[in-house]
């Protein structure tokens, strides 16, 4: 089974890529730039060429990451990705010596971590042809940081492979835009999300199809729904809280609790693996559990719990935007049926609820909350604080003109 196989709804994007690890492994590797009048420019289907500086864009649950390894493993692989060998099972594992990575379980990526892999960029690879990069969440990038990562695309070495992750070119600077190849990807249809789920996690058709529908074609969410019954409890509780509103005291009340299902989601994600870290790392110092940590240690402990905050801090973030996402295709549903359009419901096992909320409001009531909704991301990614964006949000849910 080669690194392609496992990729759902990307076709054309997986064309790409594959002509031009073709490409690249064709020819010798001080010709990787070759492709350089196509860098900034959208890939076509038709372009085989290959180049030093990719950017994968689209949107979350996509797959862009899963692409761009599968990319990184089609260049270090002797056999373009056979999915196989030693060196495809070290890509999977991020361990092979030519791969480097970056990504952040905070919400910024660091400007030291971002010069640190540039500073490795200039080694020659180990054992393969090429040394490849990739940067998931690139858009997490400050200006300043961005600057850093501008110089080594200005200036690479010539066996060296970047391959950025982004929801949008607009979510990079215009100074990089214009220094990598493009390759969009589409949101894969819930059919292929759905049978993907089915295959990976041995599920029922009917939970695969539901979870698929309910995360949007989202899969890593989509796996999550299907595998964890706790998280999808939490997703109905959420969409029925937004359909009971019936005034300004039920919109409070309710924004509390979305904040706290929201933080209880968060913790179900990290506590265990915190607990995990701290042990680990307290018996690489020699220190037994329930002993004190020596005088000079402390500052490893200190420095892992502060990762580990801003790891809770950007969880918390990501499951509030996933609880807004999910209240966006609840009022989407109701949008439908009062345009009259009644197929293709999100959440159609509400559907009698959804009905009762489409009859209660004016379809410029549903516009204007979904606005709402885009305001409040929108101000919880500008640091304002989650509770009030929340409550202002249900606020305005829980205003509706007659129909």
């Amino acid at each position: 089974m080669s690194v392609w196989d496992e990729l759902v709804g990307q076709k054309e994007a997986i064309a790409v890529f594959r002509a031009a690890a073709e490409s690249g492994l064709a020819v010798s590797p001080g010709r990787v730039q070759a492709g350089v009048d196509t860098v900034g420019k959208a890939a076509s289907m038709n372009d085989a060429s290959m180049t030093h500086s990719w950017l994968v864009t689209g949107p979350p649950g996509s797959g862009r990451s899963n692409l761009a390894y599968a990319f990184a493993a089609a260049l270090l692989c002797r056999n373009g990705g056979c999915g196989d060998c030693p060196d495809c099972k070290q890509v999977a594992a991020r361990t092979h010596p030519d791969l480097a990575t970056l990504t952040t379980e905070a919400v910024i990526i660091k400007i030291e971590d971002v010069r640190e892999l540039v500073r490795g960029s200039q080694f020659s690879p180990a054992v393969s042809r090429y040394r490849v990069i990739v940067i998931e969440d690139a858009d997490r990038m400050a200006e300043r940081t961005s600057n850093v990562l501008l110089k080594a695309l200005e200036e690479p070495p010539e066996r060296t492979v970047w391959i950025l992750c982004a929801p949008s070119e607009a979510d990079l600077i215009p100074t990089i835009r214009s220094r990598v190849r493009s390759v969009r990807l589409r949101v894969p249809s819930i059919p292929d999300v759905a049978e993907l789920i089915m295959a990976r996690d041995g599920v029922t058709n009917e939970v695969a199809e539901r979870a698929a529908r309910h995360a949007q074609s989202h899969i890593g969410m989509a796996h999550r729904l299907a595998t964890n019954p706790e998280a999808h409890t939490r997703r109905d509780e959420t969409l029925r809280l937004a359909l009971g509103l019936s005034g300004v005291r039920d919109a409070v009340l309710a924004a509390a609790r979305m904040i706290e299902i929201a933080t209880d989601d968060a913790k179900a994600l990290t506590d265990e693996r915190d607990a995990s870290e701290l042990e680990s790392t307290r018996r690489s110092m020699g220190v037994a559990t329930g002993d004190a940590v020596p005088a000079q240690l402390r500052s490893h402990i200190k420095n892992l719990e502060d990762h580990q905050k801003r790891r809770a801090t950007r969880s918390l973030r990501d499951g509030l935007d996933r609880i807004l996402v999910d209240l966006l295709s609840l009022y989407r549903d109701i949008l439908r049926l009062q345009l009259g359009v009644e197929t293709s419901l999100i959440n159609e096992e509400l559907e009698a609820g959804l009905r009762a909320a489409a009859t209660a409001r004016t379809a410029a009531d549903t516009l204007a909350t979904m606005e709402a909704i885009g305001v409040a991301r929108t101000r919880i990614d500008s640091n304002v604080s989650p509770v009030l964006a929340i409550e202002a949000l249900m606020i305005r849910a829980a205003r509706k003109e007659a129909a």
